[in-house]
């Protein structure tokens, strides 16, 4: 299985769902991401997937090509822009759409934005989550002392 998650600028809910996906599913699934502009990389995005073990630094931001689409099975948009802006897909291409509120349009005290950034990478990783199992493949998690999945309480 091979899925991509498509963002308007590949900068953060696309980032945070490409590590999740990689983190939850160990080599069972391929991933990546993009988005119809490369928008750079989001700092906090980066930190609050790095609070819960998942390093999303090396991930580069890039702009959606025509072998991206061609290479995958399941096209996952996380903004209503990339969902209404998405290419038309070959008819063996699976297409989702996950509505996610964006995180770095938060304004107000740091300590708030944050907190926004920390719900978006819950929210991803629950809908992960449900992926891997929906699609029949298991769940995996790096073990590591102090490191949760969100919303793995089974």
């Amino acid at each position: 299985m091979r899925v991509l998650f498509l963002c308007t600028g590949n900068s953060c809910r696309s980032q945070m769902a490409e590590g999740w996906l990689r983190a939850l599913s160990g080599e069972a699934v391929a991933v990546r991401s993009a988005g119809i502009y490369a928008h750079g990389k989001k700092p906090r995005a980066i930190a609050v997937m790095a609070e819960i073990g998942i390093d999303i630094s090396g991930q580069e931001s890039k702009v959606l090509r025509e072998e991206d689409v061609a290479w995958a099975d399941l096209v996952v948009t996380v903004c209503g822009h990339a969902d209404e802006h998405c290419p038309r897909l070959p008819p063996q291409v699976q297409k989702r759409h996950w509505p996610l509120e964006d995180p770095a349009r938060a304004g107000g005290e740091e300590a708030a934005v944050l907190a926004k950034f920390r719900a978006t990478r819950d929210e991803i990783g629950e809908r992960c989550q449900a992926l891997l199992k929906e699609l029949g493949y298991p769940v995996r998690w790096p073990q590591r002392p102090g490191h949760t999945v969100p919303g793995a309480g089974e």
